[in-house]
Formats: structure tokens, sequence, C-alpha cells
């Protein structure tokens, strides 16, 4: 008899994220340079035992393999990370792939530091490593969520570094996706707020480091897991804390839509953002190719040719340069980014636009002029 559906289900998507970790690894070989290792990361490669004695057909003895690729799990202890970290456990070695995690003390609860110790346990047990435990300090620019997010995500980037990891998995479900979405909604800022979590993201150098593979998957399975394979969870009493707005969201405000509008609004969310990310990425990527042609001789954008474009590319164009002249990517939103428009549709001589990052937008002779100010 095969494994329960909900452990079914999670090591499935756990595997096929592991293929897709060791395509972009192969890819990022040169197979002239080492043949060796680009075999080496094949898991249906038969490979040459170490053993074999110089022969005729083995002139040479043959190099020790290259090390296999290394995937880390995020894993906070509760159910989602949990039940991730035991499909990588599960599914890593039959791919070749050698497993580790990594758990973040926020050190914002009594007793976090035992907690950390707690999952570097379980994770010992599931057969994990590398494993290491990161204490971090959180700061407090964005708000105590914001500023937590920030903490774990340089501290995973940190620890994806000291040693050499290919990958780290997140334990994102639909759940989470569909709260991301409304929460975006709220903030009102734009189709890309819309498109939620990716299912494969970066950190600084590797724009594919960080890999979702619950996306598809709601809550309930994974903790289902859990429980079928016996493991201990831990549950963050900040999820159920109404002073954090994505807590309130959780369990007041995803219940009352679905009491009003009825069961499947987490999947129709769910599939809200992957339906925006991908009309996002398609507007991305028209503003990347349209920005030489609005440009002048001197680098400088002209506002008559930005008129022409679609509202949606010629403020992706807008906001790329402000980013690139200083404009912290947070701090940008919406509004900002309409007062810039007006000094191209709307021009009746109004003065310069002060931006976040002490940017300053202004329209002269026609150009748009995005730069730091004084």
């Amino acid at each position: 008899m095969g494994p329960h559906p909900a452990v079914a289900a999670i090591r499935l998507a756990v595997r096929r994220v592991l293929h897709d970790v060791l395509t972009d690894v192969q890819r990022t070989e040169a197979p002239s340079a080492d043949p060796q290792r680009s075999e080496a990361l094949r898991p249906e490669a038969q490979r040459i035992p170490e053993h074999v004695p110089p022969s005729p057909a083995h002139p040479h003895p043959p190099r020790e393999p290259a090390a296999s690729p290394l995937v880390l799990v995020a894993c906070s202890g509760g159910a989602d990370s949990m039940a991730l970290a035991s499909a990588l456990a599960f599914e890593a070695p039959k791919l070749g792939i050698r497993a580790g995690g990594v758990t973040v003390d926020h050190g914002l609860q009594d007793g976090s530091d035992l907690r950390a110790a707690e999952v570097v346990s379980r994770l010992t047990a599931l057969g994990l490593d590398p494993i290491e435990s990161v204490a971090v300090d959180v700061g407090r620019d964005g708000g105590p969520e914001a500023a937590a997010r920030d903490a774990r995500y340089g501290a995973l980037d940190a620890a994806a570094d000291r040693h050499g990891a290919s990958a780290i998995l997140l334990g994102h479900t639909r759940d989470d996706q569909a709260e991301t979405v409304l929460l975006g909604l709220a903030r009102g800022s734009g189709i890309r707020s819309l498109s939620g979590m990716a299912a494969v993201s970066g950190g600084p150098g590797a724009d594919r480091r960080y890999r979702r593979p619950f996306l598809h998957i709601d809550r309930q399975t994974a903790r289902k897991a859990c429980m079928v394979q016996s493991l201990p969870v831990w549950d963050d009493p900040h999820n159920t804390d109404p002073a954090y707005t994505r807590s309130r969201l959780r369990h007041e405000g995803l219940p009352a839509l679905e009491k009003a509008l009825g069961k499947g609004v987490v999947e129709a969310l769910a599939r809200t953002a992957q339906l925006s990310r991908d009309d996002a990425d398609a507007l991305d990527h028209w503003a990347a190719q349209a920005e030489a042609s609005v440009r002048d001789a001197a680098g400088l954008l002209e506002c008559a040719k930005l008129y022409a474009l679609p509202p949606a590319v010629r403020r992706r164009i807008v906001r790329r340069a402000a980013i690139d002249a200083g404009a912290p990517a947070g701090a940008l939103f919406a509004r900002h980014l309409e007062e810039v428009d007006r000094l191209i549709t709307g021009w009746r001589g109004q003065g310069a636009i002060n931006l976040p990052g002490k940017v300053v937008a202004q329209r002269q002779g026609g150009r748009l002029v995005i730069r730091q100010g004084c």
C-alpha cells in the first residue's frame, strides 16, 4: 500500500521542484570544463566505482566525483515547514541531492532559542545534514512583520552562501498565497502586488534560490501529512495574534469571505495570483524592450515617446528609472508613479516631484529627468 494521499501530495510537489533544481544546476555547468561533474549530477548516470584499478579501458583512475548539489529547507517547526522537511528528506537521496535545513530564531518570544534547538533535533532525526540554527536581530523598519521577514531572508541568504546551497525550499502554501493576494489588494499597489509569491524567486546573486513547492497545496494537507507521519509540530502563537495583520486576515477576513461567497475563495485567489503574475511578467518584458526606444541620444527619457506608450508600460519604465536613481523599491508606491506620470500626460508647468530615497523627478525641455536631489 502506498503512502497516505497527503504524504504522496507533498512528496510529489517536492520531487518536481528537485528535478527543476537539478536542471538549473546542469544548465550552469560547463560540460567541457568538467564532464565528470555534469555526469555526477545525473541521477540515472551509471558511475564508475571508485575502486576500479587502472586498466587499458581505464588508463587513469577516475577522479573523485564532485559534491552533489545541496538543497536546504527553511524550517520553523510549524506544520507546513515540517511537512516540507520530511518530503525533502525522503526525495532528495533518490535524486543524488544532499538535503539540509536552517531554522531562524527571531528572538521575539521567550524560549525561542529552545524552540530553535528542538527544530534542529527534529531535522536531525529526519536525516538532514547540514543543519543550522541562526539567531537574528529584528529591526523596526516597515513594521514588525516586514522587519522579521527581512531579517529571516537575510539569514537564509547568508546560510545558503556559507553552505554553497543550490536552493532553499520554503513552506508557503496555497492558503498563504491567498492571504498575500488579499494583502496586496488592500494596498492597492497594482497587478504585481496581486501576483502573490513566486514559485521561484531569488536572493543576492541567485535569482532562482528560493523555491515554494506547496503553493498549490492547502495548509490542511501539510498538517495532515505531519499527523500521519507522527511528526511533532510547533504552532507559532504569532499566527493567532490579532496584533498582526496577516493573523487577522487568516482568522477573520478569509472565513468571512468564504461565508459570504462560498467555498473556493482560497483556490480562486491562488489562481488570480498566477494569472496576475503572467500578465505582470509580460508587461515587464514589454517595458524592458520599449525603454531604449523612448530615450534620446543622451539617455534621457523623452516625454512625447513615453506618452505614446500604454500607461502600464510607461509607468514600469518610470518606476525602473526611479529605482536606478536610488529610490527604494519597497517604498515606491502607485501614488508616487501617478504623480510622476502627470508630468508626462498632464503637463501644466508643475514643479518637481519628490520621491523616496531623496530622488527628484521633473520635466525639463520635453525630457523626464529623474535623479538624486540635493
